[in-house]
């Protein structure tokens, strides 16, 4: 097949917060000859705070973001799900208003800037699923994740609203992370709470709200013997994973659940080895890989 290339915008918590879904990442386009270029000029996409306060802003930066993936004449590929949210809504947004789009472009044009439209916008999930392909992807597993349980949790921003979605994954009954898991040699487990909202959002304004839903989607995968959970955004992975002994308190259960992220169960199928793909970082191990 032809390679493929993309500009990695990584955002902001890939590379602090959550750096082993960076190196989890660029171990798995490795092995799978996927060319990845990381955008280091690129910014914070305003992680849907930035935009309550100044709207224009946030569209200025995350189109300088594009820019940088235009200038590259590749597809920008992001890692986060809000990521994903605030700079495909601002594509849409410039795409479809001239008169923003001219405003836009004049700001950028001080720092030798000018968005053309002309680089699309997807989450390395769906690189993965849509240009790489899952039966590709299936004759490169080595290490299928045999007798595990795993629970898809989708979060809101990649799946939510429905109309920014370039993959019609459905926003009430999602499937993506479900088929990568099949391909993957896991079980993907069936709980009500797999696409709900984590609560990251709410964290610092309603800490004991964000609390009780991150504990649902913990549960829900607990009770459903799931063996760990894996989703495809670091803030979501930051609730589930780092916060399980104040969720604990909160739901008056012991939560003890191991979080990956989507690369790492892809890399473990494949055959990288664990330290390779960051599990050692985890809050929570996932014991079953050490």
């Amino acid at each position: 097949m032809e390679k493929l290339k993309y500009a990695l915008y990584t955002g902001c918590t890939a590379r602090e917060s959550t750096p082993e879904l960076l190196s989890s990442t660029l171990a798995v386009a490795e092995k799978l000859g996927i060319e990845l270029e990381l955008l280091n000029e690129a910014s914070c996409c305003g992680a849907s705070h930035l935009q309550d306060f100044d709207d224009h802003l946030s569209l200025v930066l995350n189109t300088r973001n594009i820019c940088y993936a235009e200038q590259r004449e590749v597809p920008m590929v992001t890692l986060c799900n809000t990521c994903q949210l605030n700079t495909n809504m601002t594509k849409e947004r410039i795409d479809h208003d001239e008169e923003l789009r001219e405003k836009v472009n004049a700001d950028l044009k001080e720092v030798g800037l000018e968005y053309k439209g002309v680089s699309d916008v997807k989450h390395f999930l769906y690189a993965i699923l849509d240009d790489y392909g899952l039966e590709n992807l299936a004759k490169q597993i080595t290490k299928p994740l045999k007798n595990f349980n795993v629970a898809p949790f989708y979060g809101c921003h990649n799946i939510r609203p429905s109309e920014l979605h370039q993959n019609d994954e459905s926003p009430y009954a999602p499937d993506s992370l479900d088929r990568l898991i099949e391909i993957c040699g896991g079980k993907s487990v069936e709980y009500d709470e797999k696409n709900s909202c984590c609560g990251f959002h709410a964290d610092l304004q309603a800490p004991e709200t964000a609390h009780k839903l991150s504990g649902n989607a913990l549960v829900g995968a607990m009770d459903a013997d799931a063996d760990f959970m894996v989703t495809p955004c670091p803030l979501c992975h930051l609730n589930l994973d780092v916060k399980q002994g104040e969720i604990g308190h909160t739901m008056g259960r012991e939560i003890e659940m191991p979080v990956l992220h989507m690369p790492q169960i892809v890399g473990l199928a494949l055959g990288i080895e664990p330290e390779k793909l960051g599990l050692n970082h985890h809050v929570v191990k996932a014991v079953y890989f050490e």
